[in-house]
């Protein structure tokens, strides 16, 4: 990995079943993730995916691309356009530095995810690869 490194994009069909079983997987019962016509009642023009599957979603972005023993540090992310169903949200991510060390390499990503509205969320992860051979992942 290397700074201005640029992440293959990672595309996600935004299903009712995502935002619903994100909902429920994460204990979020807030009825604008899972009732479409409560949601309508409160102003969405649907029920919207929470944060905590976004955040699920950006982790494995990241997981996928650095691989099974990638570690994530730290993750500091922001909402944007909500990710209503019918859409899909296409993550990108470019590797802004990376701090090399004995034991593995630790970088900082920065990620959008975006879908037809603009960007559903922004922010960067801390991601961590433990070196291979002794001690390593090797």
């Amino acid at each position: 990995m290397r700074a201005g490194e640029k992440l293959p994009p990672l595309e996600i069909p935004i299903t009712r079943t995502l935002i619903v079983a994100g909902a429920i997987a994460s204990r979020d019962y807030q009825d604008v993730h899972h009732d479409a016509e409560l949601a309508r009642q409160k102003g969405s023009p649907d029920i919207f995916m929470n944060i905590l599957t976004t955040n699920g979603l950006v982790g494995r972005y990241i997981t996928d691309h650095f691989g099974p023993t990638a570690e994530l540090r730290k993750v500091a992310i922001r909402l944007g356009a909500p990710n209503y169903p019918g859409d899909t949200m296409v993550l990108t991510g470019t590797v802004e530095k990376v701090v090399e060390q004995a034991d593995g390499d630790t970088a900082t990503v920065r990620v959008v995810g975006a879908n037809a509205i603009g960007s559903h969320v922004t922010g960067t992860v801390t991601v961590t690869v433990p070196a291979e051979g002794p001690g390593g992942a090797g």
